[in-house]
Order: structure tokens, then C-alpha cells, then sequence
């Protein structure tokens, strides 16, 4: 089973951590891989791909005329791709060598229409210790208290994700109006949204393999106190965005706001009981404060999208 690996780029300044994802998918230990590459709109960062890659039988490079954004540079790469899967991955993503091999186990010995895996973390700063492992999505990495293990969830990150090709081209792709900015709004979950059309669609979610790993890089900045409480408004704002695109009201959501309160709220709690320490507490308070956050964003989304 062949597998086409969308990746999209559009800057020099991450060309070097594009050329690390490029070069993970070209070594995987599956022996029918293809590399799509889409360059949004840098005839710059083209020119240098081309350079880099053009002579590789087993990759294909286009450049958009003008940057469209992620979501529609994604398409671009899946209606490229030849393979009986496409999958996805981010220019600032490293994959495991097995990444590609445990995909395509779910396809081949399960019933997957979609399967996706884990993403941890690579601290390019370093790890901030005030940061609980619940709210790890805010940076892109798969957070504690997301699945037990091995099976179907609603969806995975983006940057770890794949469709049998002929599911993805009959669902349409990525929803284009829902990456990007709305005014200062910045909307996220396009993999969301599609994965939530596709259970509509066929009944199925994504399989979720822990084993099909995918290094995200986290940047100094998204380190920073600040950014993170930025982000987990605009995540609040994206999941309530998201129920006016798809009747997926509820669902993960709820279940993930019920562990926070039950399980891991009081597991910060006992362990900063038995063993005080500052960051103990700072993980604690930043739980509370993120959560609430998440919540503001998700209100001040259902005003807006009811106005």
C-alpha cells in the first residue's frame, strides 16, 4: 500500500526545519512512500525545494501562485499525491521512522478510513515547568487524559494524520474557511472539522495508533506564558466555531472537561500535597487559569456565531 506524504512550507526562515520533516519522510522504514511538497506561494522557497529534492523519482514539488494557507495548500498536496493513502505532517514536525509503517497497519489489518498517532514533544527552549501535560495540545502535542491507548478517537493533530485517499477526495478536503484569521480571530481545527463530516459521512472516527510518532518542534515562543493564554482563548473560540460547521456539539470536548475536574485536578492536587514545590503549584494555577480561558474563548464564540 502506498502512502503520499503532504508536506507544506513557505518561509526561508523554516527552511532548514522543513528540510528535517522532508527528510524524516524519505527515510522511513516503508517501502512505498511518496513526498508531496507544497510551497505556498514562495517562488524563493521553491527554487531552493527544487534544488534540494527535484531529481528524487520517489517526490513531487509544486508552488502555489500566491499563498492560499495550510488547509488549501493540503488539498493542493492530496490532489497531487498517487498513493492509496494521504497523510500529513507539519514543516516543523520530525517523523519516527516507523510512522508511515504503523499507518498503514491500521489500513491493512483493521477497517481504518483514517488513522493518525502520537505527538510529542521536542523542547527547542526547553520544557516549561509550569505547563501541565493536560493542556500539551495547546503546543501541538498529544496531551494526558487524550486516549487509554490504541483505538478510535474523533481525530489527531494535523501534523499527524492520514484518509485513504478516495475517503478523503469524496469528504472534499480541508474546509479552507475555517484555517486562518477571521479579523484577529484565530481559528484552528480544520482536521476537526473534516474528521467530524467524515463520522457523519461513514460512521467512523480516526484510529489512533500511540506507536505512530511524530516529534513536533515547540518554539521559544509558544513557551511563552503569554502566548499560551492567547492560544487557549482562540482554541475556546475554535470549538465553538467548529459547531457551526458540524453537529459535533459536545462529544470530546465535554469528556476531556470531565477528566480535567475528576481526574486530573485532583492527581496535581495530592501530588502537591505529598511533594510541595513551586512548579507543583504553578501547574496547578496555570490548569485553572487555561481551562477558564478555554471557557471565556468558547463563550464569546457562541455570541458571535449566534449574532
Amino acid at each position: 500500500m502506498k502512502v503520499s506524504v503532504v508536506v507544506c512550507t513557505y518561509t526561508l526562515d523554516m527552511y532548514e526545519h522543513f528540510r528535517e520533516a522532508a527528510d524524516s519522510v524519505l527515510a522511513q522504514t516503508h517501502d512505498d512512500v511518496e513526498l508531496v511538497v507544497i510551497v505556498d506561494g514562495t517562488p524563493e522557497v521553491y527554487e531552493r525545494v527544487v534544488e534540494d529534492y527535484g531529481d528524487r523519482e520517489d517526490t513531487v514539488i509544486a508552488c502555489n501562485d500566491e499563498n492560499l494557507g495550510l488547509l488549501a495548500s493540503r488539498n493542493c498536496g492530496a490532489e497531487l499525491a498517487s498513493g492509496d493513502v494521504v497523510a500529513f505532517i507539519d514543516d516543523d514536525a520530525v517523523a519516527d521512522e516507523r510512522w508511515a509503517e504503523r499507518l498503514i497497519r491500521a489500513y491493512e489489518e483493521g477497517d481504518a478510513i483514517a488513522a493518525g498517532g502520537k505527538m510529542i514533544p521536542e523542547w527547542v527552549a526547553g520544557k516549561p515547568s509550569f505547563l501541565p501535560e493536560e493542556f500539551y495540545w495547546l503546543v501541538g502535542v498529544t496531551h494526558r487524559g487524550f486516549a487509554d491507548g490504541p483505538g478510535e478517537v474523533r481525530n489527531t493533530f494535523g501534523s499527524n494524520i492520514s484518509f485513504q485517499a478516495d475517503v478523503f477526495a469524496e469528504l472534499g478536503g480541508f474546509d479552507v474557511e475555517i484555517g486562518g484569521r477571521k479579523g484577529d480571530k484565530n481559528l484552528q481545527g480544520g482536521e476537526t472539522e473534516l474528521c467530524a463530516r467524515m463520522r457523519e459521512e461513514y460512521g467512523q472516527g480516526v484510529w489512533y495508533d500511540p506507536e505512530a510518532e511524530v516529534a513536533h518542534k515547540v518554539f521559544e515562543y509558544r513557551t511563552e506564558f503569554r502566548w499560551l493564554t492567547d492560544r487557549a482563548f482562540w482554541q475556546g473560540y475554535s470549538k465553538r466555531a467548529m459547531e457551526s460547521f458540524v453537529d459535533d456539539e459536545g462529544g470530546e470536548e465535554g469528556a476531556f472537561l470531565r477528566y480535567l475536574t475528576t481526574s486530573a485536578t485532583p492527581h496535581l492536587l495530592s501530588r502537591l500535597i505529598a511533594s510541595p514545590s513551586v512548579s507543583g503549584l504553578q501547574r496547578l494555577v496555570t490548569l485553572y487559569i487555561l481551562t477558564a480561558l478555554v471557557g471565556f474563548g468558547y463563550l464569546y464564540g457562541a455570541l458571535d456565531y449566534s449574532a
